[in-house]
């Protein structure tokens, strides 16, 4: 599943193919894609048709596109396409002249522009994700809503997540009080969206790998520091996976191109069960990456720059 680096790297290219432009035209060759949108094809085509993409937000692994009346629309958006990319969702950039991806799900076009492509298509093979238009609200705390954005407006559907390590406007001590309230183990808080959102599973062990945490750290333990720490990693962490294009382990992942990242290259600890750890090579310890169940999935860590806290919370 796509993660909060290859979300914004495809914000990013969003960003600078269609802000600005009007949807002239809306195809929806399968309805499934749109089953957010509670009333049906002919009503999403409606609210898109003529409308106007003002910018390209991303809060979290949430991308919304705020919509105006007219390009000269001087008032508040009230609202946006929002696009889910699931598991294996792909919005990509593309010339009318190209052929028809197999698993073609909505096709907009947009007004023309000498120097950029016409349509977004949004490809799904699996079919976990999907676009729909919805009313925008207020922020919480007055802020924008998120990467891309001035205005302090969010998708009602994302209102409810908390900010992201790489938002402007995250705030460390906001984090760290509802760490220390929370009384729950490290890991499991930062996948947890309402806490802190954007942080996948691979994210999170990488950061644990760098921050030399354990997953299973009890939260209410933590000191600011601590939390600094982690929350740094993270940052870092994502950054560079960001530079790197996001983190791509099969074809289905892609930005608006079509190209995959590559920062699975540079992972630490995600996926390397039973290869050296590379801290401790370094210290001339012959330490290897272990792999635990953890809520269903794998966690990666290293038992001895890592060690497990004698009061974990698994």
């Amino acid at each position: 599943m796509p993660e909060l680096p290859e979300v914004e790297v495809v914000r990013r290219g969003l960003e600078r193919w269609i802000a600005g432009r009007s949807i002239t035209e809306v195809s929806v060759p399968d309805p499934r894609s749109i089953r957010r949108h509670p009333l049906g094809v002919e009503d999403f085509r409606g609210n898109l048709l003529g409308a106007t993409v003002l910018d390209v937000v991303r809060r979290g692994k949430f991308l919304w596109m705020p919509l105006t009346d007219a390009p000269a629309s001087t008032g508040p958006p009230h609202t946006a396409l929002v696009a889910h990319l699931g598991m294996s969702g792909q919005l990509l950039v593309e010339s009318p002249d190209q052929p028809h991806e197999k698993h073609l799900k909505v096709r907009l076009s947009f007004s023309p522009r000498s120097d950029a492509p016409q349509e977004l298509r949004f490809v799904d093979q699996r079919i976990f994700g999907g676009l729909f238009v919805t009313s925008l609200v207020p922020t919480e705390d007055g802020l924008p809503g998120g990467c891309g954005s001035a205005l302090a407006l969010i998708p009602a559907e994302a209102a409810h997540i908390g900010r992201d390590p790489l938002d402007p406007h995250f705030s460390l001590e906001a984090l760290h009080k509802k760490l220390r309230a929370r009384k729950t183990g490290l890991k499991r808080a930062l996948l947890d969206q309402g806490m802190v959102s954007g942080i996948g599973n691979i994210y999170a062990d990488e950061a644990l790998w760098a921050a030399k945490m354990h997953y299973a750290r009890p939260t209410e333990t933590l000191r600011l520091p601590q939390t600094q720490r982690i929350i740094h990693a993270a940052h870092d962490v994502m950054s560079r996976a960001l530079d790197a294009g996001g983190t791509s382990f099969d074809s289905l992942y892609v930005n608006v191109n079509g190209a995959s990242g590559y920062f699975s290259r540079s992972l630490n600890a995600y996926g390397r069960e039973g290869e050296p750890c590379l801290r401790c090579s370094a210290l001339g310890l012959a330490t290897v990456i272990r792999r635990d169940t953890f809520m269903n999935r794998s966690s990666y860590s290293c038992p001895v720059c890592q060690p497990k806290p004698r009061n974990a919370r698994l």
